[in-house]
């Protein structure tokens, strides 16, 4: 019998495929179980990857039917949505192929097929002949990350074409008429911007009061009412209790939250996007003692490790945010506590981004976290309309609100509403990693002009005041 694997890994996820990686070159004899014909899980296949091609695509459609004339440039573009749909196709490809040649540099073995924890030592994985291999491991990592989670006691019929989940709306063959979606979170607002710059009426029905539920409010508000220029409908604090397929398209049925009279949107495609849920089924848990929470996620400890020794779990599957950057932090701290080293992940320094036009970015504490947990706190706050940059760029919409400590100055978070909000987020991320004041940052030179400059005056007023406006 072959030596066992140092750790053998289910799901090839940021979370799964980064552990192994990390693993790998940490000197562990990693294995890496995917059931996809390709590496990369839901991200890189059919989630965060293609979405964002389809997100960049749709906005330079979009600013060139509108925008462009301003900045001296006469355009009448031409929606050619086969091109654009494979553009997202390729770049996927190169993305998982990536995937791929990382784990033959690294000496990862790749086994594709469906696994199953037949024990602390032992991975079942079932092949599409119906063959099966069993893997011996000395740690096993569950990292299969999460699955469409439907809406709560309505029987949604998916069909991937008119009522359909996140899965299927980056790969629609054309643009409909009337799109209506079902949920106001991150994913229903990135891909009903998409459709909605392609030329669907979107209209989002959301069972809350707000947008972006966790999101700071007086971002959710500004966004929402940015999302209404640009066109998109809302329904807030609606209880959706019915979505059927109705005439070759669908219906959605809804009420007041608080109670009242129902209503029904009619559409040609229904996005419902109301989250995920982790994504445990035929794994063996069960069988292999591996405790559950009430919200079907594995229970583990500090240091990743379940209830039973050997089965360590991170990513979707897990407590905490659903974030794939998330989910590789994860991975690369249990690689280094499985070398024997001292793997950390600091969860009040993770942000948080929606790919729209404009974007929205979050690190740390919101308004409301801090108000209820009694913190007296400061706000700098900081328009793009006054940035130099942003003016050029025809992108002044939002801006840059960083909350601090008011005794302290340290920063305990920051939000940000406008152009290239994800990119800029990782400024204040480091900060926070190493308790930063505003003061460290706004003392921080800040090439002129960039929109980064913003954050820069965002932190001085936090602790002074801005210089710019």
């Amino acid at each position: 019998m072959a030596d066992p694997f140092d750790l053998v890994v289910i799901g090839s996820g940021p979370g799964g495929y980064v552990c192994a990686i990390k693993a790998a070159q940490l000197g562990l004899k990693v294995a890496v179980v995917e059931k996809r014909k390709t590496y990369g899980g839901t991200c890189l296949n059919i989630g965060c990857i293609p979405s964002k091609a389809l997100l960049y695509a749709s906005e330079r459609f979009e600013e060139a039917g509108h925008s462009f004339a301003e900045l001296g440039i006469v355009a009448e573009p031409k929606l050619d949505l086969a091109a654009m749909m494979s553009h997202k196709d390729k770049t996927v490809k190169s993305n998982v192929d990536g995937i791929a040649f990382l784990f033959k540099k690294n000496k990862i073995t790749g086994v594709i097929g469906t696994g199953r924890i037949k024990s602390a030592g032992e991975v079942e994985v079932t092949k599409d002949d119906g063959s099966t291999e069993t893997l011996q491991a000395r740690n096993i990592c569950i990292a299969t990350g999460s699955d469409v989670a439907g809406i709560p006691g309505v029987d949604v019929k998916f069909d991937d074409k008119t009522i359909v989940s996140s899965d299927h709306a980056i790969a629609l063959d054309k643009v409909p008429e009337a799109m209506v979606v079902v949920g106001g979170g991150v994913i229903g607002l990135e891909l009903g911007s998409v459709w909605a710059r392609l030329g669907a009426k979107v209209t989002v029905v959301e069972y809350l009061d707000k947008v972006l539920g966790p999101m700071d409010g007086e971002v959710s508000t500004a966004f929402q009412k940015l999302l209404v220029k640009q066109g998109l409908k809302f329904h807030l604090g609606a209880k959706v209790t019915a979505v059927e397929a109705k005439d070759g398209g669908a219906a959605v049925t809804f009420e007041p939250a608080k109670g009242g009279e129902a209503e029904t949107l009619n559409a040609d495609v229904v996005l419902v996007a109301t989250g995920r849920k982790p994504y445990t089924e035929g794994l063996g848990l069960e069988e292999a003692g591996v405790s559950l929470d009430n919200r079907g996620r594995v229970e583990i400890d500090q240091h990743f490790k379940t209830n039973v020794d050997g089965i360590y779990a991170i990513g979707d599957v897990v407590k905490g945010a659903m974030l794939a950057h998330k989910a590789e932090d994860e991975g690369v701290a249990l690689a280094e506590i499985l070398a024997g080293q001292a793997g950390h992940v600091n969860y009040d320094a993770i942000p948080s981004v929606v790919y729209t036009s404009p974007e929205v970015a979050s690190v740390g504490k919101t308004e409301e976290e801090l108000k209820e947990a009694g913190v007296e706190y400061k706000v700098g706050k900081f328009p793009f309309m006054a940035n130099g940059r942003a003016r050029a760029m025809l992108q002044t919409d939002g801006f840059v609100k960083f909350l601090v400590d008011a005794k302290t100055d340290r920063v305990l978070g920051c939000h940000i509403l406008g152009a290239d909000a994800g990119d800029m987020i990782a400024e204040a991320a480091l900060l926070m990693e190493f308790g930063g004041a505003s003061e460290d940052l706004a003392r921080t030179s800040h090439a002129h002009p960039t929109l980064s400059e913003a954050m820069r005056e965002a932190a001085f007023a936090a602790f002074a005041k801005p210089i710019h406006i």
